[in-house]
This record gives C-alpha cells, structure tokens and sequence, in this order.
C-alpha cells in the first residue's frame, strides 16, 4: 500500500505541477477560453490510462504457472526500467522544466485548440502510463486491493500538493521534495529488479547460484507485516538467492554513479557556460 501510495504521489504531483504551470501560462498570456482544451486532454489520457492499468491486471490474473512468473518478471524490470529513466531525466531536465513548459503552452496556445489539447493529453498520458505500470508491478508483491487504496490516497495528495504548490501564499521545497522521493524510488526500484530476478529464477530463465544466500525469516518474516511493508517498499526477500543480492547491489551502484556522473558533468557544462 505504501509502495503504491508512494509512486502515485511522485507521478501524480508531476502530472498535477505540469498542468498547472500550463493553466498559469494560459492565465499570464490572458488566453483563458484555451482552459477547457486542458481539461478535455487531462480527462482523455485519464481515460487511455486506465485502461492500460485494467488490460494489465487483468493479463495478469488470466495468466498460470511459469507463464505468469515471466509476466511478473518482465513487468517489474520493465517498471524497473522506467523508474530508472525517470530518476535521470528529472535530475537532468527539472531546473528548466518550468520555463520549457511555459513555451511550449504559449506555442500550443497559439496554434489552436487541439494543439494544447494534445499538450496536455500526451504529458498527463506520460505520467499516467507508467503509474499504470508502475502499480501493476506493485499488486504483484502487495495484493490488488491494497496497491488500490494506496493509489487512491497518493493521488488525492498528489491533487493537493499540486495545488498548494501554486497557492500565492504557500511554496513547496519541490527540488528537496523530488530529491528524497527519487532516492526512497531507487530503493523501490531496486526491489523491483531483484523480484524480477527471483521469477527468471523460478523459471530456470537465470541461475540462482546459491539460494539462499541467507535467510533472515526467523528474525524478520517476510510474511509478517513489518516484512510485507518492506517487500512492498524495497522489494525484502527473507531468503534471497545470490543473483537477487547481486542484482540489488549492482542496480543501485550503478544509478548512484550514472547520476554523480550526470550531475558532474551538468556543472562542468555550467562552469563552461560562464566562461
């Protein structure tokens, strides 16, 4: 639940700020009869979206045996895969994300209704997408009603948060607030990959190489709700095979360094900027 929660507040404030920075640029530019072109685009990718959600559910749940491990273990790697791109494009592109946004709705505004329609509907339809498949990876280790109400309530801040976010009389620490979630994300996101393994292990798709490595049931159950909570979170197995432990490690050492080599290389480009 948590997980869930946790994912449709991270998508759903992105999809709630960047419609907002649209309806102030619409405001800003005196263009108000545009507003209803947002809207119709925010409820169609609404719309497409949830229908990406139920057709991934419902496969699921149609699926059997080993042919149901490997759907499980692609769509978390894939979710994995997402999440990852997320990380990176939001450390690369949030700073100027306000001021692009701004342009694009000013050149949208000017080409006509369907333009800023499609404006809103293809960046609400973005968010949406993966969020889908975000949380059909989460129903996966957490259950179906539970990821559900976690989806729910995010969403519900999500509106709130958006919302405060452009209140004239409250600012949000945005920078400090997408720092803390996208690292609480890697962690998720790491969880994911080893869940992914451990179904290419069951199937045979990839060797185990020891399993367990350890097992920390007895002290820590993973059938337990302390355990549920962190399986659902960080992707805990009391008993994990070696190329789970592995992947998990790697996974993270990796975007930890993709990302201070990213961030290293932002500011040598500012550094030349100013030169």
């Amino acid at each position: 639940m948590l997980a869930a929660f946790l994912l449709a507040v991270r998508e759903g404030l992105e999809a709630a700020l960047i419609i907002g920075i649209v309806l102030s640029a619409l405001r800003q530019t005196q263009r108000r009869e545009l507003v209803p072109a947002v809207w119709t685009g925010v409820l169609a990718a609404l719309l497409v979206c949830s229908g990406v959600a139920l057709g991934l559910n419902s496969l699921g749940l149609r699926l059997e045996g080993a042919a149901e491990q490997i759907f499980e273990g692609i769509t978390m790697l894939l979710a994995a895969a997402l999440l990852t791109w997320m990380i990176f494009w939001l450390s690369r592109q949030a700073p100027g994300l306000k001021a692009d946004l701004e342009a694009g709705t000013r050149r949208a505004s000017q080409a006509g209704w369907w333009s800023l329609c499609g404006l809103a509907f293809l960046a609400v339809l973005r968010e949406g997408v993966e969020l889908a498949l975000f949380l059909t990876a989460a129903s996966l280790t957490a259950g179906a009603q539970p990821t559900l109400i976690g989806a729910l309530l995010g969403l519900a801040v999500a509106v709130l948060l958006g919302l405060l976010a452009f209140a004239s009389t409250v600012r949000l620490d945005m920078q400090a607030f997408f720092r803390v979630t996208g690292f609480l994300l890697l962690l998720f996101s790491a969880g994911l990959v080893a869940h992914g393994i451990h179904e290419f292990n069951e199937v045979g798709w990839i060797p185990a190489l020891i399993a367990p490595v350890w097992d920390l049931n007895p002290v820590l159950d993973e059938g337990s709700v302390p355990g549920m909570l962190l399986k659902a979170l960080f992707g805990y197995n009391g008993n994990p095979s070696l190329t789970e432990v592995l992947a998990y490690g790697l996974y993270c050492a990796a975007v930890l360094l993709g990302l201070r080599a990213a961030g290293g290389a932002g500011k040598a480009r500012g550094v030349q900027g100013t030169v």
